[in-house]
This record gives structure tokens, sequence and C-alpha cells, in this order.
């Protein structure tokens, strides 16, 4: 029970950390205005919290961060963007980590986890926005949903399919995520 008690509180305790992070990287990638929104910063802790902590706390963080940043620091907007965002990311998170937790732990798996809560994630927050355009297609349709979560993106998804597999395979390297039997 002490074991399970310590592994909640580091979960905990991580997840803070991935929230914050959550809520300050914007700062950081929005002095390039060029393509700092396009960076998609909130996604990468969301993602290496569903990756490390679990989905359950990925899931929590990525629902909570658009809302509290909209809240805190008035972006992203909060209707519809925080909360399409806030439903896009705990996706993110939550299928990050329950396909990590459930696919074998090569290396190549942790890209199916990557693509398929990346693939996911986008198609709940296509679906939050068109729920918000009042299931109007002129106001939000295919065209606008593949602009805005594909065509925009590629420098956050680049990034993202960079970035998260190099961290987590470190992880598993220094043995502090399970790696292959």
């Amino acid at each position: 029970m002490k074991n399970k008690s310590r592994k909640q509180i580091l979960n905990l305790t991580l997840s803070a950390m991935f929230l914050a992070i959550a809520l300050f990287l914007p700062f950081l990638t929005g002095q390039i205005q060029a393509i700092g929104e396009r960076l998609c910063p909130m996604h990468i802790p969301v993602l290496l919290c569903g990756f490390i902590c679990g989905w359950k706390w990925g899931l929590v963080v990525g629902a909570a961060s658009p809302i509290l940043r909209s809240f805190i620091f008035h972006m992203p907007v909060f209707y519809p963007m925080a909360v399409c965002m806030a439903f896009e990311l705990a996706a993110y998170g939550a299928i990050a980590g329950a396909a990590y937790k459930a696919l074998p732990k090569k290396n190549a798996y942790v890209y199916v986890s990557l693509l398929l809560s990346m693939i996911s994630g986008r198609i709940v927050w296509g679906a939050a926005r068109f729920i918000c355009a009042g299931l109007n297609p002129s106001k939000f349709g295919l065209s606008a949903f593949w602009t805005k979560s594909i065509v925009d993106a590629v420098p956050g998804i680049i990034l993202q399919i960079v970035l998260i597999p190099a961290i987590i395979i470190l992880l598993k390297q220094i043995r502090i995520l399970p790696s292959e039997e």
C-alpha cells in the first residue's frame, strides 16, 4: 500500500509540473510570432504527462490546461477555443497514456501511441469545434478542420513526432520508465 501511495504522490507532483509547463510554454513560443501558435506548445507537456503518469493524469492535465490558461491569462479565448482545446488535449493525454500502457514497451510503439493520440485528439477537436459552430458546416466544415488541425499545425506536429519519442525513449534508457522485456 505504501508503494502505491508513493506512486500516486509522484504522479500528482509530475502532473502539477506538466500543468505548469503547459501554462508557461506558450509564453516562450509566442515570442516567435510567425510560428509560435503553430508549434502547439500546450500539447507537448500533456502528451508527456499521458506517457509518464498514465491516462487518467494525462486526461486531467489535458482538460485543465487550456481552461486554466484562458481564465488566468485570457489566452486562448475561452469559447470556443479553450473549450475545444480542453477536449482535444484531454484526448491526447488519455490516449497517449492508455496506448502506451497497453502496447509493448518497444520503441516503435512509442511512435504508435503518439500517432494514435495525435490523430484522435485532432478528430476530437474537430468534433468539438463543429458542435460549437452549431453543427453548421458553413461555419466550421471539413476545409476549416483540415486547415486548422493539419496545415496550420505542421510545425507542432513535426516537433511532437521528434521530441516526444526522444524524451520517452531516453526515460526508458535511464530506467525511469519501463522498457522492453
